[in-house]
């Protein structure tokens, strides 16, 4: 299967990482970390199991891509607009509807930095191995 950074991706393979984005322990990983390669890492693995062959670059561009349209046609509908639509809302509103809002601290240097700590529960040890360098100080 082609995987160029532009390949469209179809369907069944949105269907198929929303549905390894939807568990619990990707949730709580993904949730406020910044460097995340390794999570993406093991979505990429995780994929390859249901057939999918995109690198972890792609998947976290689709992830950040699903969820900017998402937060966009949430705020439409907040805002009473209800002509704005996409396909995986449903779906992607049962996964981030019940993410809890992380908190940010100024800190010296004018940056902020996330209150709340990653719980680490890491579906594999191998995922723990890779996940643990990129993990932000709790």
């Amino acid at each position: 299967m082609e995987s160029g950074a532009g390949k469209h991706w179809t369907e069944e393979e949105v269907k198929a990482l929303l549905s390894v984005w939807s568990e619990k322990n990707i949730r709580k990983q993904l949730h406020g970390t910044l460097r995340n390669k390794g999570i993406f890492i093991y979505i990429a693995k995780r994929l390859q199991e249901l057939g999918v062959c995109r690198d972890w670059k792609q998947c976290r561009a689709k992830y950040k891509n699903l969820k900017y349209e998402y937060r966009t046609v949430k705020y439409a509908h907040n805002s009473g607009d209800v002509t704005k639509t996409m396909k995986f809302f449903h779906d992607l509103d049962a996964i981030l509807r019940y993410e809890p809002v992380t908190q940010l601290a100024a800190e010296e240097n004018g940056r902020c930095s996330a209150t709340e700590a990653q719980l680490n529960t890491s579906p594999t040890t191998e995922s723990t191995q890779v996940l643990a360098g990129v993990k932000a100080p709790a």
